[in-house]
Formats: C-alpha cells, structure tokens, sequence
C-alpha cells in the first residue's frame, strides 16, 4: 500500500516537530551563560543566554545555518552537527536524546500511535503484590492502573483516572510538599521528555495548567526534560505520622507505561507502615494518607 503523506498529516507533523525543535534551541540558548562557556560578558550585555551567533561559533557551524535550525527551515540537521549544538549548549545525554528526536521527526514517525493497552500479565502482578505499593502510567503521567495497596497509600491521587501532573500543581501539593518547586520541575521535564507533542491529551494537560496555575506557564517554557528513575516520597498515615517511601520506575517492554513500585527495608517505618496499610485493605478499612517530597513522575 502507498501512503498518500498529503492525506495523512505527516507533512504537518513534520513541521510541528521542527517548530517545537526551534522553540527548544531558543529556550536552552537562553539558559547558558557566556561563563558557562568561557565567554567574558561584556559591559552592558542585555541578551539573556547566549546570542545564535555564539552558539554556532562554539558549535563550529556557520551563523546562517544555526539560525535556519532555530527557525524551522533545515530538514536533516546531522547527529554530528547535533552533538556540536548539544556540547554548545551544555546538554546532558538525556536533553541531547530529546534535540534528536524533535530533530528527526521523519525518523519517528510512528510516535503518535495509540499505545496498547496494559497487558493481563502486568494486571495479575499488581494484583499479586500485597505488600508492595504501586501503579502503571502512561507517557502523560495518566495512572490506568493500581494495586489496592497504592490506592491506600494514596487514595485520589495513585488511582486510575488521576494525573500527577496535575496533582503536584495543586494546592494541597504545594502545602505539604518541603520541595514544591524542584519538585513541579522534575515533573513536567519528565511530561515533556516522554510525552508525544502531538498528543491531544498532552495539550489538554498543558492548556490547563497554563490558565490556571502560576508557575507552571515559566517551567514549561525552560524545556527541561529529564527521566526520573528513583526518588523518596514522604507520605502522611494515620496514626503511624509521616513515613519516607523508596519508589522506583520500572519501563513496561512493549509499551510507553512505567511501572511505579513503592518499597522499605526491613525493620523500617516504612515496612510498618505497609504492613499496617496491608492489614487495613484486607479488612477493608484503609484510612486517607496525604504526600510530600519528591515526584513519582517517569
């Protein structure tokens, strides 16, 4: 079958892609300093960052290309000059990975396809895991599924039909957290490295946000992206008080879900906590906990 690109979008996804890659290259730019790069700032220096002409100076590329990148107007930018940009503008591997992605938007084309739903073997070990605390998500922070042990950990909020998104930018979060801010930080990094730019529900996530939260319209203009892999949360049980939690994201083969699984050591207030929890789900009486601390994001 020959695919008609006219009729399908691509052609728009296309330059969507490298729109977004304009948008990143002029947001990371603004973000290094000419110190950074050993460049001594001159008296009256008004530019925030580095100017486009720097930047290709430091990449070894000509002015007039680097510009035509930041525009949208170059099609196959190479890995190499890539590597130059990213090295420029002191991009870690994981923000090098994104600037290639949205750089070769003709390469992932397949992104925006529906992700399959989550498979009855993932189903049946949640279900199996009664002293282990945890939930699947996709790649926009959407929880689609919990062990009982997660909804009593967190009931609300660690539960499908919840997104920690738009949880951590609520005001109880901002309450409770003792790092809301580098917090919300991480979180949307994690949003935007994984999430398909594309993706109805992404924009509905970040339209949101942006009418009606303070902060989140400046975070999101940073276009940070980060993986976030492990971390402490710190969650309120009655009547035990506040107990730290180690969580850890697992990625599901097959799929864009991560699997978030909560844990304790041994002889911690943590494992009491969790055999308490445990005890109240098999009785069915699991009480409201609250949380604080770090993001579960992926």
């Amino acid at each position: 079958m020959v695919l008609n690109c006219a009729d399908s979008g691509y052609p728009a996804l296309v330059d969507a892609r490298r729109s977004e890659l304009g948008q990143y290259l002029r947001a990371r730019r603004a973000l290094v300093q000419p110190e950074d790069v050993g460049l001594v700032r001159e008296p009256g220096r008004r530019v925030d960052g580095l100017r486009r002409e720097e930047v290709a100076r430091i990449a070894g590329i000509s002015a007039e290309y680097y510009l035509r990148l930041e525009r949208g107007r170059d099609h196959q930018p190479s890995d190499q000059v890539l590597a130059a940009i990213a090295r420029a503008l002191r991009l870690d591997h994981e923000a090098t990975a994104y600037m290639r992605r949205l750089a070769h938007a003709e390469r992932t084309r397949g992104s925006g396809t529906a992700t399959p739903g989550v498979d009855d073997s993932v189903r049946s070990l949640l279900a199996q895991w009664s002293h282990t605390p945890a939930f699947v998500m996709d790649r926009n922070q959407d929880i689609i599924l919990s062990n009982a042990l997660a909804s009593a950990l967190g009931p609300g909020y660690m539960e499908p039909g919840a997104n920690l998104v738009l949880q951590i930018f609520t005001e109880a979060s901002r309450q409770h957290a003792a790092d809301w801010l580098p917090t919300a930080h991480r979180v949307v990094a994690a949003l935007r490295m994984h999430a398909d730019p594309e993706d109805p529900r992404l924009q509905e996530i970040v339209g949101t946000l942006t009418l009606q939260d303070r902060d989140f319209p400046g975070i999101w203009a940073r276009h940070d992206v980060a993986v976030q892999r492990t971390g402490v949360s710190r969650h309120w049980i009655d009547p035990i008080g506040w107990v730290e939690f180690r969580w850890q994201n697992l990625a599901i083969p097959g799929s864009s879900h991560v699997l978030v699984t909560f844990w304790a050591d041994v002889g911690t207030p943590a494992a009491a906590a969790v055999a308490y929890l445990a005890a109240q789900v098999q009785q069915g009486t699991a009480r409201t906990t609250r949380v604080d601390g770090e993001s579960l994001a992926g």
